[in-house]
């Protein structure tokens, strides 16, 4: 059973979450009419009890975060009711039955490194569950050298992609950012508590106003493989399709593989580790 801190972190995580998502369902999407005196948006809590046939009370103290039987059947009709994606779904229940987060040293293995050398010249890296820098080739130390030489607490891609973003200088493309702060939400579930957890999102939130309202928005979401660009001058703009894959031996990691997209891409990578 988690006690203290980190039970309070994780009410506060699981009322912000559900309140978010029931806001979002307009009364007339499931069938009720809006009624004239609705204060805010969204369903009322008695509205999701009914529609998931539970009581007002239990859903309440669910919305709570107290100690309640919450079978999955039962959890499972709140998300429909809800209106959950399969990555919210599994964010609702690992809130609602937290699992204690496997410690991690953030050391890689000499295999796993052996493994980012052989696809050279390909940038490669291995990233923690907040986006820490932990590993990387050569040619990725060479394309992003705000990570590779960066001090150690600034080595994270999501402080640089926030940091360019303030400064108007972006290092990727916008979009990379909602989908970065969906992934660290969805682990952020299994930190709740953590105290360097805690500390990094309230940096973040006080140092870059879109982070704020993206971590705000409470979205949730699994890491996919997805192209996106980066500016690396003089060579200009280099598409790279970023594929994740997990490392069993490091929990959360997940090693990134930037693939370019084009013959065009490649000689540029090319060009650039050259200059450098």
């Amino acid at each position: 059973m988690i006690h203290g801190r980190a039970e309070v972190a994780r009410r506060t995580e699981l009322t912000a979450f559900l309140r978010n998502r029931r806001g979002r369902i307009a009364p007339a999407d499931v069938g009720i009419a809006p009624g004239v005196r609705r204060r805010t948006p969204g369903l009322r809590r008695e509205e999701v009890a009914l529609l998931a046939g539970v009581s007002v009370t239990w859903y309440t103290w669910l919305e709570q975060g107290r100690t309640i039987n919450a079978s999955a059947q039962v959890l499972d009709s709140v998300a429909e009711v809800l209106r959950l994606t399969a990555a919210e779904r599994a964010h609702l229940f690992e809130l609602v039955h937290p699992a204690p987060a496997v410690p991690a040293d953030g050391r890689i293995s000499a295999d796993i490194q052996t493994v980012l050398d052989a696809l050279e010249p390909t940038p490669a890296c291995v990233y923690d569950g907040k986006f820490d820098l932990l590993a990387s080739n050569t040619t990725y130390a060479t394309v992003f050298p705000e990570l590779s030489q960066a001090p150690r607490n600034r080595r994270n891609l999501l402080l640089q992609v926030c940091a360019s973003v303030v400064s108007g200088e972006p290092l990727g493309n916008r979009h990379m950012l909602p989908r970065m702060v969906a992934v660290v939400r969805a682990n952020y579930a299994r930190h709740t508590g953590d105290t360097e957890w805690s500390g990094f999102i309230e940096q973040l939130r006080e140092f870059s106003p879109e982070f704020a309202a993206l971590w705000s928005a409470h979205q949730v979401a699994e890491p996919f493989p997805e192209v996106t660009s980066f500016q690396r001058p003089p060579v200009g703009e280099i598409n790279m399709r970023a594929t994740a894959l997990s490392v069993v031996a490091v929990p959360e990691s997940q090693m990134m593989v930037y693939l370019p997209v084009t013959e065009e891409d490649t000689q540029k990578i090319t060009d650039f580790c050259r200059r450098e």
